[in-house]
This record gives structure tokens, sequence and C-alpha cells, in this order.
């Protein structure tokens, strides 16, 4: 069975608000003639990174839900600035949404049995979802219609 990870996704409003910061960062790293590479440095390298990395995929829990994911391409184990240990999570750059599923705050990264993950909505329910405005779609969760 696939493991994946499922990661609050602080300060972003939406699934667009972490397309537009995901781009920005590759236009940038491709602007400094670095190697493009979509990824999200975290401070703990997952113990079971095997059973994530090539299959499992990053679930992004924006605004208390999860919304999208990304495939985890590889995690790589680093130094950061002040030599402190570091995990980048490579990450495919398409953002795949999903049936929103509600989630509460949480420190870190968890781990993520594929039973739990919510299903991927097809193109046309992604497309009609993102249609509808944020606090909208926020009341109709909380009431249980979408």
């Amino acid at each position: 069975m696939t493991l994946h990870i499922v990661k609050l996704c602080v300060g972003c409003d939406s699934v667009e608000d972490l397309a537009g910061w995901q781009k920005k960062r590759m236009k940038d790293m491709k602007a400094k003639g670095q190697k493009v590479q979509l990824k999200h440095v975290t401070r703990n390298t997952p113990k079971r990174g095997d059973e994530i990395a090539g299959e499992g995929s990053l679930y992004w829990v924006i605004k208390g839900t999860i919304r999208v994911r990304q495939k985890i391409v590889r995690f790589v184990s680093r130094k950061d600035k002040a030599g402190k240990p570091a995990c980048e999570i490579h990450l495919d750059p398409k953002l795949v949404r999903t049936h929103p599923k509600p989630m509460r705050a949480f420190q870190g990264w968890r781990y993520f049995e594929a039973s739990s993950a919510p299903k991927d909505l097809d193109a046309k329910a992604a497309a009609e979802l993102g249609k509808i405005p944020a606090q909208m779609a926020e009341e109709l969760r909380a009431l249980g219609l979408l």
C-alpha cells in the first residue's frame, strides 16, 4: 500500500495561491541559471521515505482542508544555512485537485495512509469547484453540502 505525507500549506489561501508561489519559485530558479526542480524544504527527513518517493504524494492542507496533492519524486537530505539537518522534498509540478477533506492543524508533516487519502477530482469537477468563491465553498463544506 502506498504511503503519503500530509502537510499544512501555511499562508496560502487557495490552490491558485500555491500554484502561483510554485511557478514563481521555478521562474526564479531559471532566471538564476539553477536547475529547475520544485522542492519544499522541511527539517526532518522521513524515516519511511523509501515507501513514499516515486509512489506517494504530498497532500496540502489549505485553510483547514486537504485540497490538492503533488507526487513526491524523491527526498534529498542536506544541511541548511545554519548547518542543521534539513530535507528537500522534490515534487512533480503538477497539482492534482482532490475531493476536499477537513484536517485539523498540526505542526510539521504526518504520514498519510492511502486508505485515508481523499480521491482525486476529475477534470470537470475540479474546474467546477475552482469556480466557487473560497468563502462560499467553506460555508458549503461546513454545512456538509460540498
